[in-house]
């Protein structure tokens, strides 16, 4: 038996499809059970189980039903040239920023990418939180498999989109057929271009051959202001002053900001001269 566990929200779309999958093992003689409560999938060898592999393949299919693979995708992999892969790229960055934008890039804009792989790998590509779901022929799941892992480590997809079809335009040359395609395939150099940062500025001060005066230290300043011979007592008593007095500081600053509203602006009084009132 092989048990595999699915997600929560996927449930009630996993519950209608169920019948299918388990009509669809029957054929196979495998027997499927699926437990909502638990959220867990099983898949058992019965007696009319005549393919030795055959869990194997149903296990794959649990697993892709796990990943919220559609059923009519799923059920390919029963076939004998299909197989599947689920690829991990949730540890491959620890900055989530950047995973985020690495899987958007794996998906491209409405997609575009993903559809451009499955045609030409001939598999079929499910991208979910941290793990790409694959399923096609072998060739394809490993020409797949390269290109995530690439793109995951800052190697954007459309170069190995490039030379996925410039090796699907070479396929079709039988002369080609023996030899290194090496010489038609596009060589990509890594251009790291890093931004000019502005250089600081720096005030050269004039030489002097004498060193700075030395600071005084706390204890200097202490003796200054005849703090250093005062009690406990009495620091503890002219640091509660300080405070009350820088308190009553800011009190007074904040009742003159709040009166300077009702303060009436001063007007320009226009006095006219004598001769302006006897024209």
């Amino acid at each position: 038996a092989v048990v595999s566990t699915q997600s929560g929200h996927y449930g009630r779309d996993l519950k209608e499809v169920w019948p299918n999958v388990v009509s669809c093992l029957k054929e196979y003689g495998i027997h499927a059970l699926l437990d909502l409560i638990e959220g867990s999938m099983t898949v058992k060898t019965t007696r009319k189980t005549w393919d030795p592999y055959i869990i194997i393949k149903a296990r794959d299919l649990i697993k892709l039903l796990a990943r919220s693979v559609p059923f009519e995708q799923a059920k390919r992999v029963l076939g004998d040239e299909m197989t599947c892969d689920i690829i991990k790229i949730g540890n491959i960055t620890r900055n989530k920023e950047r995973f985020v934008k690495r899987r958007q890039r794996l998906i491209g804009p409405n997609g575009n990418t993903l559809k451009a792989l499955e045609l030409l790998t001939e598999c079929y590509i499910k991208v979910q939180g941290s793990t790409v779901a694959t399923l096609g022929p072998y060739k394809g799941i490993k020409q797949i498999r390269k290109v995530v892992i690439d793109t995951m480590n800052n190697i954007h997809p459309i170069y190995n989109i490039k030379i996925l079809m410039t090796k699907r335009e070479l396929m079709k040359d039988e002369s080609l057929k023996f030899e290194s395609w090496d010489r038609f395939l596009p060589q990509f150099k890594k251009k790291n271009v890093q931004t000019k940062k502005p250089k600081k500025q720096t005030v050269k001060k004039k030489y002097t051959p004498f060193p700075p005066p030395q600071q005084p230290s706390k204890i200097d300043l202490q003796l200054e202001s005849g703090e250093y011979f005062l009690k406990e007592r009495e620091k503890k008593q002219q640091k509660n002053d300080d405070k009350i007095a820088k308190q009553n500081e800011k009190l007074a600053e904040k009742k003159r900001k709040r009166e300077e509203v009702f303060v009436a602006p001063t007007e320009d009084i226009i006095r006219t001269s004598a001769s302006d009132q006897a024209q």
